[in-house]
């Protein structure tokens, strides 16, 4: 699916007649339309209503799908429905209790006067409420939504749908409860102060859609005062499955990482942190450019070699693009060889099929090389472990795994994939123990 996709399902009743259904496809293509999904609803005499997904990009192509479909003989669209936006109905997430609220003394257990005896303990054993709370395995996502998605700054409302949405793969991917929690706020400071504030309750800190530089500043003095995981995902999350993917695009290749030059285009969240984590694991060199001088001095303190634009293109067998600009690469500026992923989304820096044309010997994307394979799992790990801190060593563990799982000839494996998650969560808290860092986090 492209980033910018609108899928719709559209009702549509056809004549028993042959072809009429391939007329159909015919026009969703000829408007270039993708057609996803056909389903039959009913069966009449005549006519049968089947509801036919499509991916489009724009209300105007719908519109255009919809009058070449009416003008078909035996062909009519009865209704349409945005399926992401019905999915969306009420949100994606809602709290469930774990014990049976039915009679007075289930109330009494669950609420006063028996939580009285919980409290109590906490009290005297502040640990305990890592078992007898649901601290020990919550996690509370944090964002103001000044950088969101491809987006920008659509504010902390708006970014409430894609907070629920990681909090929902926290559920499904590693089995914790995840709360969204979207901040108004007006600097840095009362970002910091205000999860400082609301962090008692979660055993880990996920960190998501904070403006550059922002997000580094939030980051280090939240690391610094809790002792806890704290964990920004579009850093951290993107360079682990970036590193993954790099892991298998260079065996695929025969491309030898301890000597190749990693070129890093942007050094925003996302590029800083994959110069310093590629840079951690032991490639050769690793080149980056971008115009900010701020940015350019984040880039040299993790050890990448600041060059222009020309040079990184001309001289790096791989290029990673995190910059925001879509079609910043063109073709010709390919070199035969080369692997490339351009990250940003909804539009990459040049896209794979083009890259590859160019003489590019793999190419690819944010879509594949998706955050998702990481986070969860690294959190679960850090949790479980107790640690108070995800490191760069556990993000390159779990990034050896996420190659290690990927099925011959794929860069990343599916993230949808919940052994690849248990396999992930393991290895990282075997990476945890091998470090001395089990039980270094505090209630």
């Amino acid at each position: 699916m492209r980033s910018d996709s609108i899928d719709t399902v559209l009702e549509v009743r056809l004549r028993h007649e042959p072809g009429t259904l391939a007329l159909v496809a015919g026009a969703i293509a000829e408007k270039k339309g993708l057609l996803c999904e056909i389903e039959t609803i009913r069966i009449l005499d005549e006519y049968t209503h089947r509801e036919i997904t499509i991916e489009t990009t724009s209300a105007d192509q719908i519109a255009a799908i919809i009058a070449a479909i009416q003008s078909i003989e035996g062909a009519q669209v009865i209704s349409t429905r945005d399926r992401v936006m019905e999915a969306h109905q009420g949100g994606k997430l809602r709290v469930s209790s774990r014990l049976p609220l039915k009679t007075n003394r289930d109330l009494r257990t669950i609420y006063t006067p028996g939580v009285a005896q919980v409290v109590r303990a906490i009290q005297a054993d502040p640990a305990l409420a890592w078992t007898k709370t649901w601290r020990g395995r919550s996690v509370g996502i944090f964002s103001d939504g000044s950088r969101v998605l491809g987006l920008g700054d659509v504010g902390p409302l708006a970014s409430l749908p894609v907070m629920e949405g990681k909090a929902v793969l926290y559920a499904e991917l590693a089995k914790l409860d995840a709360v969204p929690i979207v901040l108004a706020v007006g600097s840095p400071q009362e970002f910091i102060e205000t999860v400082v504030r609301a962090s008692p309750g979660f055993a880990g800190i996920h960190l998501e859609d904070i403006r550059s530089p922002d997000c580094f500043l939030i980051e280090a003095h939240l690391r610094e005062r809790l002792h806890k995981p704290v964990f920004h995902d579009d850093q951290h999350g993107t360079a682990t499955a970036v590193l993954a993917a790099l892991i298998n695009a260079a065996k695929a290749v025969g491309l030898a990482l301890d000597f190749a030059r990693i070129g890093v285009i942007g050094l925003g969240a996302a590029g800083t942190a994959i110069a310093a984590l590629v840079g951690r694991y032991g490639v050769g060199q690793v080149l980056a450019c971008d115009p900010n001088p701020e940015a350019s001095a984040r880039g040299v303190a993790v050890g990448a070699c600041l060059v222009d634009l020309e040079t990184l293109l001309a001289q790096a067998h791989v290029v990673i693009a995190a910059t925001g600009v879509p079609g910043l690469i063109k073709p010709e500026q390919i070199q035969r060889g080369q692997i490339v992923f351009a990250l940003s989304n909804p539009g990459p820096e040049v896209e794979p099929k083009l890259a590859l044309a160019a003489g590019a010997a793999l190419a690819s994307d944010g879509r594949a090389i998706n955050n998702a394979l990481a986070f969860p799992a690294l959190m679960r790990a850090a949790i479980e472990t107790r640690t108070r801190a995800i490191t760069s060593d556990m993000m390159i563990v779990a990034a050896q795994t996420i190659a290690e799982q990927a099925e011959p000839g794929a860069l990343v494996p599916s993230p949808l994939d919940t052994n690849l998650h248990d396999a992930i969560a393991h290895a990282v808290a075997r990476c945890v123990v091998a470090a001395g860092a089990v039980d270094t986090a505090r209630p």
